[in-house]
């Protein structure tokens, strides 16, 4: 399976914030100092405990195998956002893709977020994928507000972590799902 060839940029005041472009086996040194500045709190979210991601998880996160489609959001050569998405075949034939996603403390609420979120979107319908899954801890306000204001028809289910999200998604090519854009100030 091809990863997403989703470069863009986030614009601000004229000026590009953020660059979101493929994670490369390059940035493994990056990703590992990116998850390693995040907060304890902002950690807790992404990975429901306080992970700080070892060789194997930094080569997954960094989209090593070939069914993740992993993204980062770069500002002058750091990396400042994180977005993976895990692609896998339902037993009826249905493709899924399981998403995944954290923004540095000092760049949230820029819509870094909403960025990565976008171009795993376009990714994912690019591939084939009709359903999104998401799992949200029920104290991740920021992000539990941003999936009901994009996807208010979105199936919910509480699991032992918190929320369960099931997001249908248009095929590629008919009208897009709808991620409303923000623009990132910095």
């Amino acid at each position: 399976m091809n990863r997403t060839q989703a470069p863009g940029l986030v614009w601000a005041g004229g000026r590009a914030a953020v660059a979101i472009r493929q994670a490369r086996p390059e940035d493994l040194p990056a990703l590992s100092d990116f998850f390693a500045g995040l907060s304890a709190h902002t950690r807790y979210l992404r990975f429901f405990g306080p992970v700080t991601p070892g060789s194997a998880l930094l080569r997954t996160l960094a989209g090593f195998a070939d069914n993740i489609d992993a993204l980062v959001a770069v500002r002058r050569s750091v990396i400042v956002g994180h977005a993976m998405a895990v692609d896998r075949m339902e037993p009826r034939g249905t493709r899924v893709t399981d998403i995944g996603m954290v923004v540095h403390d000092a760049w949230q609420g820029r819509g870094v977020g909403s960025a990565l979120m976008r171009a795993l979107v376009s990714g994912a319908q690019a591939r084939g994928v009709s359903t999104l899954e998401m799992d949200v801890l029920d104290s991740n306000r920021q992000v539990l507000a941003m999936i009901t204001g994009h996807w208010p028809a979105a199936r919910v289910e509480r699991n032992s972590d918190g929320l369960a999200f099931r997001v249908g998604l248009p095929p590629a090519g008919s009208k897009p799902a709808t991620i409303a854009p923000q623009l990132a100030i910095g």
